[in-house]
């Protein structure tokens, strides 16, 4: 299968990149763009979490409900959007104008990759060694680990965001990184006219 951007990762900053880039595939530079997302939420640390700092979050709203929540909003509100479920990317691989995704049951080819993974150890995925560095912004004796980056920018046509990208682990700074590289990639459409998408009353 065949994408114009391709996300690897289901956890929030994975699925903010997706809602927001959905919500931007009615606009007219955007509408013929295929837009697909991993959804491998198996070691998301969603899956534990409990938030009660979170705007618009109840008290007490559990990381896994909002893992669940995630993927029905994106499935009903932007079905454009193609989730590929129970899949694990194990290489990527760069040639000219565009990436060779593997996973552990197909491959994709895609103009844009964006890595929505955690910072966590050890990092699987082959052919990205070279961008691996320790993580800026954790604690040392967590031997976290991020890729290197200018502004979510890893090279040409590789974005990444969340954890990964160098935020700290908070819900908000990843669900906002992954919000600034899907408004990065629709203006990257728009002929680098800066883009964004706001629904209104």
């Amino acid at each position: 299968m065949v994408f114009d951007v391709l996300i690897i990762g289901g956890g929030v900053a994975g699925m903010q990149c997706a809602l927001v880039i959905g919500s931007g595939l009615k606009k007219p530079f955007a509408i013929d763009k295929k837009v697909g997302i991993i959804m491998h939420q198996r070691s998301s640390h969603l899956q534990n979490a409990l938030f009660n700092n979170v705007l618009g979050l109840p008290a007490g709203t559990l990381g896994a409900d909002v893992l669940t929540q995630g993927k029905k909003q994106l499935a009903k509100n932007y079905s454009d959007v193609s989730q590929i479920e129970h899949e694990k990317v194990i290489s990527i691989s760069e040639h000219t104008g565009f990436y060779s995704i593997k996973t552990t049951k197909n491959k994709y080819k895609t103009t844009i990759v964006v890595l929505a993974l955690n910072y966590a150890k050890p990092f699987l995925i082959k052919g990205l060694e070279n961008y691996i560095e320790p993580h800026q912004r954790a604690k040392a004796v967590k031997d976290r680990i991020q890729l290197k980056n200018d502004g979510y920018l890893v090279t040409k046509g590789l974005y990444v965001c969340g954890t990964l990208s160098g935020c700290r682990s908070q819900f908000t700074i990843a669900a906002g990184s992954g919000a600034t590289v899907a408004t990065d990639i629709l203006t990257l459409w728009n002929n680098g006219e800066h883009s964004q998408v706001h629904d209104k009353i």
